[in-house]
């Protein structure tokens, strides 16, 4: 038995904020009441030991977090993150469930390396989960066996990293996956308006000597899958949106059809194009980051419902492939313990949106969207939880419990600290 005491919840999904003790019996929540207020036989285990008692004075308790979209790059690149690596950084920064991208080696796209990567995640601190591919071999040219996929345990899929060119290809996956209740997420960059992958068609490039990834790469593909997917009634979820044009279309299609989801990166809402200047390779990353405004209607689409996720896109590198010339290293940034905080920091903390708006973000739309059961305190739930002090600030050092360090924040100071994570009712990470 658990018992957790004093702090204030915050449960999007009930609505329920403010002071609560909650109860926890065999890995799931057993009663949720008003301090002072549980029943007393909760007090003490059915082995007759007192129950484990957490004083959370002071703290916030929240579902655990859902990332959405995280590179885990097992198996087959290892050195830059495993299974266990890439959960030890999931709950440290307060992620209780994650839905790994298929982009391995070899790909998932068969229910062997499906069944294998989910069999070993079940010896971490974290709900796994896995998208499969859309396509054989990510090569764009004949669909992969859906079917077979959901039934190995697949939640989604995707072939992120690169984009399904196909048109005819694109609606028969989305056909099959509708049909089969799974949502397919597509990374939007056609490989015609990009000269440079990683680095945005602008000043930074200009003054790099590049050409780089023109908005258009994404704009023209969103407009042309939302477009699919509105006609078939499927489910889509566009990836790490970059562009306010996209943010536009999809702000536009939602109206009529709120089957189609976007998702938004801390990156993409914290930093510009500019970033590549200070920080070289750390802010090469895929769709790149853009201006100014497209910042901005990131973060206006945030608020407004248009982007109803925040997925981190945790892509390790190591630190020898991030450090060869710019247009010779990897796009991508590790995100998952600095995730939360980057969020915080642009949406509540400069007072544009409410704490519980923002977690709704992080935990019950993720959840709704690939159907998972996460994102919610509530009676009969797994015991999943995250206990944070969002005032409570921290520098952001070297020492990740990622094997890899790839990240642009380095040395930044951020706003909310997760002092407890809680997978299942056992505290996985505990801030020193």
């Amino acid at each position: 038995m658990l018992i957790i005491k004093n702090g204030f919840m915050i449960d999007p999904a009930s609505g329920r904020n403010g002071c609560y003790d909650i109860a926890v019996k065999d890995g799931r929540f057993c009663c949720i009441e008003k301090p002072g207020c549980l029943p007393p036989d909760l007090s003490s285990a059915e082995s007759g030991k007192e129950a484990k008692v957490i004083d959370a004075s002071g703290l916030c308790i929240a579902p655990g977090l859902i990332d959405t979209h995280s590179h885990f790059r097992d198996p087959g690149q290892t050195h830059k993150e495993d299974i266990h690596t890439g959960a030890a950084a999931a709950v440290r920064g307060g992620y209780t469930s994650v839905i790994m991208m298929a982009n391995t080696v070899p790909p998932v796209d068969s229910p062997e390396v499906l069944k294998d990567v989910l069999e070993r995640g079940k010896d971490t601190p974290v709900h796994l989960y896995g998208c499969a591919n859309v396509t054989r071999q990510m090569r764009g040219m004949e669909l992969t066996d859906m079917a077979a996929l959901k039934e190995a345990g697949a939640v989604g899929f995707t072939d992120d990293g690169v984009p399904v060119m196909n048109e005819e290809l694109l609606t028969n996956a989305l056909k099959k996956a509708s049909g089969l209740g799974l949502p397919v997420s597509l990374h939007e960059e056609d490989p015609a308006y990009i000269t440079e992958p990683g680095i945005n068609a602008g000043r930074a490039a200009a003054a790099m000597g590049l050409s780089g990834a023109d908005r258009m790469a994404e704009i023209s593909l969103i407009r042309r899958d939302t477009a699919i997917a509105a006609r078939l009634g499927a489910k889509l979820c566009i990836q790490h949106i970059s562009t306010a044009e996209g943010v536009d279309i999809i702000r536009r299609i939602r109206k009529d059809h709120p089957y189609i989801h976007a998702e938004a990166t801390p990156q993409h809402m914290n930093l510009t194009e500019d970033a590549v200047f200070d920080k070289g390779t750390l802010a090469k990353v895929n769709p790149p980051l853009r201006t100014q405004a497209d910042r901005e209607a990131i973060i206006e689409g945030l608020l407004d419902g248009t982007i109803d996720i925040i997925a981190t896109d945790h892509a390790p590198h190591a630190a020898d492939e991030k450090d060869r010339p710019f247009t010779k290293a990897p796009s991508g940034m590790i995100g998952l313990e600095t995730s939360f905080s980057l969020g915080l920091k642009a949406l509540v903390k400069s007072g544009l949106m409410s704490l519980s708006d923002y977690i709704r973000l992080l935990t019950v739309n993720p959840a709704d969207l690939y159907g998972l059961p996460a994102g919610r305190i509530t009676e009969g739930a797994a015991a999943d939880l995250i206990l944070f002090d969002p005032d409570e600030k921290w520098r952001v050092g070297k020492d990740f419990a990622s094997r890899s360090s790839n990240s642009p924040f380095i040395g930044e100071t951020l706003p909310g600290v997760i002092r407890m994570t809680i997978t299942d009712g056992v505290p996985v990470y505990i801030k020193d």
